[in-house]
């Protein structure tokens, strides 16, 4: 279906910005695990909007109703449906959008799939809100992999021209935390500053700024996913493209491994004090022939400028096949990466779950202390 992925762990979303209500289900979750609801809304609260002029002014509650899946805060083995209710819409900024599509959007593309009987109030099932049910399914996730010594850390890496510190080849997952405690989540808070400038910027210029996000998954076992088209990264990037703006994805050092020389990026061989095989860099992200090596897995996620931006911008009547302008109305982030943070947590924790089910390895890891 085209709204889900995941092979034992099965993940769909259903729902519309502006329709009653979104949600996702879980079908695959193991049975028997807690799930701390408290710090499920605080991992979900760090994708709301409504909290700054940094983001867009709509701003829901986004309070995830369990229908199934859980018995007495215990997954029972049962798909998990979690809906979250649409409380703050206001539908009329988008009648015009019904003709006129909105350039670089998903309005002409779902006109044309589905002969004009999308719902695109919002960005319909296209919209960023629709990222809320994937955290909540996620933050279960989350809980569930943390009690196996796994932990999924992300940070706002660039917005614009402007570059946060990096992630140290061995992060301590206490910088994790330490970042999702932030309003601004970046490690170099320096940078932080700079970039919240250029989003200022953008939005007084009714214009918007993409970015990226970086992400980090430590204490994964070694021998997780499959060569050719099954590797871990394959089924991490076909999850991660799924979040409403994602236009690019590398993995270690990614597109720069294009300008070195194998000397400098080939990742040596070693053993640690314990015995374990590890290596003394980590250009490969963690993956060799889509196959982890244990070295902490590493990504960075392309977020492209939020499409929606408040210029007068060039675009087409489709019912009278004539070229027209667009002026466009609603509540829009003037960057949507800082938000997306979670996110790509979220997504990385359920492709990681679902990797350590579908190559049963999730029973061979003992249950730590969180």
């Amino acid at each position: 279906m085209a709204s889900s992925f995941g092979e034992t762990l099965r993940v769909s979303v259903f729902g519309e910005s502006h329709g009653t209500a979104i949600g996702a289900v879980a079908d695959g979750l193991p049975a028997g695990e807690t799930v701390d609801e408290a710090i499920l809304l605080d991992f979900m609260q760090r994708r709301q909007g409504g909290k700054n002029e940094l983001s867009t002014a709509r701003k829901e509650p986004d309070v995830p109703r369990f229908l199934s899946g859980l018995t007495d805060g215990r997954t029972n083995g049962f798909p998990l449906c979690i809906e979250i209710e649409n409380t703050n819409t206001r539908s009329g900024d988008y009648k015009n959008l019904a003709d006129i599509p909105r350039p670089s959007h998903a309005d002409y593309t779902a006109y044309v799939k589905w002969n004009g009987q999308a719902d695109l109030r919002g960005g319909g099932h296209f919209s960023g809100r629709l990222t809320a049910p994937l955290c909540a399914v996620g933050g279960v996730a989350l809980q569930i992999l943390a009690r196996r010594g796994i932990a999924v850390g992300a940070h706002l890496y660039s917005v614009g021209q402007t570059e946060d510190t990096p992630f140290p080849m061995l992060p301590d997952p206490g910088l994790f935390d330490k970042i999702a405690a932030k309003k601004f989540p970046v490690i170099n808070d320096e940078a932080g500053a700079a970039m919240q400038r250029e989003i200022l910027a953008a939005r007084e210029a009714l214009d918007s700024v993409g970015g990226t996000v970086e992400c980090v998954i430590t204490g994964l076992p070694a021998g997780l996913g499959d060569p050719m088209f099954d590797g871990i990264e394959n089924r991490m990037a076909r999850a991660l493209f799924g979040i409403p703006a994602v236009k690019g994805l590398e993995f270690g050092g990614g597109f720069a491994l294009s300008a070195m020389r194998g000397s400098r990026a080939n990742d040596p061989f070693t053993v640690d004090e314990n015995g374990v095989i590890t290596t003394e860099t980590n250009h490969s992200g963690g993956v060799q022939g889509g196959i982890t090596n244990g070295m902490p897995l590493r990504f960075r996620v392309g977020f492209k400028p939020t499409p929606s931006i408040a210029q007068m911008q060039r675009s087409v009547s489709i019912s009278e096949k004539i070229n027209a302008a667009l002026e466009i109305r609603g509540r829009h982030d003037p960057c949507i990466v800082q938000r997306a943070v979670p996110v790509v947590e979220a997504v990385a924790a359920l492709v990681t779950l679902d990797v350590l089910l579908s190559d049963g390895r999730f029973g061979e890891l003992g249950t730590v202390a969180v």
